[in-house]
């Protein structure tokens, strides 16, 4: 029997996908400029559906993908040419919520925010915050140990991620953690978390859960310069202060934000957010050190969220800016690199430069506070020449980084779109190494085939 007709036995109608219109919004991520089209598509409901299936890619030699949302900005879930696409969308419950011990298992198709909207009657939430929340899986999270606004204090996903059920490429079922805080023996499930589908298909995750802050404290301050703001961060933390979030938007997403959502921002080159939370009397006194350090950092104007809705309006235009610069420009590419936060003024300055010499607009909007840059290059990939213009422009941002001391990625992944300059960041030694472990649990070279890696053995890349 061949591979597809097993898949039929396995999957009724409906929930395998093989005609060309029901595989083309497969075909590609949030990283549209990559497409490729997948042999199949199967719609599990079930994990031993997922355990099935990979099994049987094993047997046949198909490469596969697992695939929540398809909001990898890295093309991290753009299918193989003639592999097969497990998209975990429909396993999306929330299996067990334990308020006491503080945890939620979910399965991977489960939206992050949801597990917060879950946990909420508790008094607790799952802190990573992607500004995909509302739409990104679990399972895609856990891929990428997606971050967001509050990690600076918070954490990756790594931090939260406490025990793992995992297929392997191999089709073996295997626990990795458990479901406290200390483990014994090596951090399994933190090796797992950010290998970006190479190692297998998480099928179920245990999350830990935090309480809900006592207050918070919100403050938005307009500066006339990019740098201005980012070096006020260094003032921020070098003065002993570890907000909830710090974020920086520039002119151009500030008025993309604007147009799409009206959060009601000021005019202003840049844009700081700052968020404090915690017990209600510490955060009024940071409050207090916070407010008398921006008065003297030269901030142009300042507002301090007095209720919920106005703390709301604010993140809502910070959590709108990616998709809302599309108002601005027909395309654009989303880069995600990090610098010391020592270094971020001088990271700004140099991409403005760069963003003159390549004669296209970049939009800056980042987690300020670990020195995860989001630089937006807008480009039209309709004007001969623009989008490959776009990418040496990307592509020079990301060696920036490097040379500064930072890092290829903060949390987006390397997928296709960045695995040509790992070996500008990694020793040949640490990518064979790299390669060591991927062909010691995946010897096929199956899962998530042409990703990360940059020279990968049996046929991948």
């Amino acid at each position: 029997m061949g591979f597809l007709e097993e898949l039929r036995a396995l999957f009724p109608p409906g929930r395998l996908l093989t005609k060309e219109a029901e595989l083309a919004p497969y075909e590609s991520d949030a990283l549209t400029a990559y497409r490729k089209r997948p042999l199949a598509v199967v719609l599990p409901q079930r994990k031993e559906e997922v355990v099935e299936a990979v099994r049987l890619c094993h047997r046949h030699g198909v490469p596969f993908v697992a695939r929540g949302s398809g909001t990898s900005l890295s093309g991290g879930s753009l299918p193989v040419e003639g592999g097969l696409v497990i998209a975990l969308n429909r396993m999306n419950r929330i299996l067990r919520l334990d308020p006491k011990a503080r945890i939620a298992v979910v399965e991977p198709g489960v939206v992050n925010l949801e597990v917060s909207r879950a946990a909420a009657p508790y008094g607790l939430y799952y802190a990573p915050d992607p500004s995909s929340q509302p739409i990104s899986t679990i399972g895609g999270n856990v891929a990428f140990n997606s971050g967001g606004a509050h990690c600076l204090k918070y954490g990756m996903t790594a931090n939260h991620v406490l025990g793992l059920e995992v297929v392997t490429p191999e089709g073996e079922v295997v626990r990795l953690g458990g479901e406290g805080l200390e483990g014994v023996g090596p951090d399994l499930h933190g090796f797992f978390v950010g290998t970006e589908g190479l190692l297998g298909v998480a099928l179920e995750v245990t999350l830990r859960l935090l309480p809900k802050p006592e207050a918070y404290h919100t403050l938005l301050a307009a500066y006339g310069s990019l740098e201005a703001a980012g070096e006020t961060v260094s003032r921020i933390l070098r003065q002993g202060l570890l907000p909830g979030a710090i974020e920086i938007m520039d002119r151009l997403a500030i008025e993309a934000a604007e147009a799409a959502v009206k959060a009601g921002y000021p005019r202003a080159e840049a844009l700081l957010i700052v968020e404090l939370e915690g017990p209600r009397e510490e955060v009024a006194e940071e409050a207090r050190v916070l407010e008398a350090l921006i008065r003297e950092s030269g901030a142009q104007e300042v507002r301090v969220a007095r209720d919920e809705a106005e703390r709301q309006a604010i993140w809502k235009g910070r959590k709108a800016a990616f998709s809302a610069v599309g108002r601005l420009s027909p395309d654009y590419i989303v880069q995600d690199g990090v610098v010391p936060r020592s270094r971020l003024a001088e990271a700004l300055r140099e991409i403005g430069r760069l963003s003159q010499a390549y004669g296209l607009r970049v939009a800056n909007v980042f987690h300020a506070g670990d020195g995860n840059l989001h630089p937006l290059v807008l480009y039209d990939g309709k004007k001969p020449g623009e989008l490959e213009r776009a990418e040496a422009l990307a592509g020079e941002i990301l060696r920036l980084c490097i040379q500064l001391g930072g890092s290829l990625t903060g949390e987006h992944g390397i997928g296709v779109e960045k695995k040509a300059y790992m070996p500008e960041m990694f020793a040949k030694e640490d990518l064979e190494a790299m390669e060591r472990v991927k062909r010691a649990l995946d010897p096929k070279g199956l899962a998530n085939r042409g990703k990360v890696l940059p020279e990968v053995a049996h046929g991948r890349g």
